[in-house]
């Protein structure tokens, strides 16, 4: 009995240890993206120094006039178009390079699985990626941003997995009624396997909305650029300039409220995505973990 409330009350005291690290760690996260959001709501004429997490006063001109500069409308229209098609033909080609490295029945399964991996390790460099680039001639198109990356090797692992753990008599009864694997992959394993398609889908778009080191090598016309590479040049480059160009250069600005607005800008779209996913992503993820 001794023993027994002795470890409830070390129970306790580790949970409230716990809770306690992980209440600072959240705030250490939060309060960044609250301190930012406020910035990007206040007046121009708000110095750093009078910031709060609650702005005393509200004001949206800040998005109107970030918005309203071709730079960013450009690179955000860019950005969309680029995660949503990127997402859809990497979630593809990730799925029809998964499900057939997930049949047993599939010649020499394990040595082309090896071969997917090693390219997580090793790959061929960026001086030949970008040679490879500019001799297809695709520089200053969307497809040197889709291409090169177009399967990401972890991503299609997890779906390999998750596809593993489907049990083969659904593919057998279907063979049984007529249906070619084809028929199957479409009818059967992809209405079944949402969780894991959330997930990758999920994975995907924050990859691509967030990648900006790949459009600053290959995209040299600033209209084609996406959006996180300019918000790289108005955070650490000329923020007045730029914002002045092609914007209302009567309009006061506040290069530091311009930065926070400009992150804000591109940082919620891509948060506003998680709460539609978020059911499927823990099962999608816990799934495609299980199998080797």
């Amino acid at each position: 009995m001794h023993a027994k409330i002795k470890s409830s009350k070390m129970d306790i005291v580790f949970d409230s240890i716990n809770y306690i690290f992980l209440t600072i760690l959240c705030l250490s996260m939060v309060y960044p993206f609250l301190f930012l959001l406020s910035h990007s709501l206040s007046p121009v004429e708000v110095s750093l120094t009078q910031i709060s997490i609650i702005p005393s006063k509200i004001t949206l001109s800040n998005y109107a006039q970030v918005l309203s500069n071709e730079f960013i409308a450009y690179g955000f229209l860019n950005t969309v178009a680029r995660t949503i098609i990127g997402t859809l033909l990497t979630v593809l080609a990730s799925i029809f390079t998964a499900y057939p490295l997930a049949k047993k029945t599939f010649p020499n399964r394990g040595f082309w699985t090896a071969f997917i991996v090693f390219t997580m390790f090793f790959s061929g460099g960026l001086i030949p990626t970008y040679f490879l680039v500019n001799n297809l001639q695709l520089m200053n198109t969307m497809w040197a941003l889709l291409l090169p990356g177009l399967i990401l090797t972890f991503q299609m692992i997890i779906a390999r997995n998750f596809f593993m753990s489907i049990p083969e008599s659904l593919e057998e009864s279907a063979k049984i009624d007529g249906a070619n694997e084809i028929r199957i992959l479409f009818s059967i394993i992809i209405p079944i396997s949402m969780p894991i398609i959330a997930t990758l889908s999920l994975w995907t778009a924050v990859h691509h909305w967030n990648a900006w080191f790949d459009s600053m090598i290959y995209i040299t016309d600033s209209k084609l650029q996406v959006l996180q590479v300019v918000l790289r040049r108005i955070v650490l480059e000329g923020t007045v300039e730029m914002m002045e160009m092609g914007g209302d250069e009567d309009l006061a600005v506040n290069p530091e409220t311009i930065k926070a607005t400009a992150i804000m800008v591109a940082t919620l779209p891509i948060i506003l995505v998680y709460p539609f996913v978020q059911k499927y992503f823990v099962k999608g993820i816990m799934i495609g973990s299980l199998k080797g």
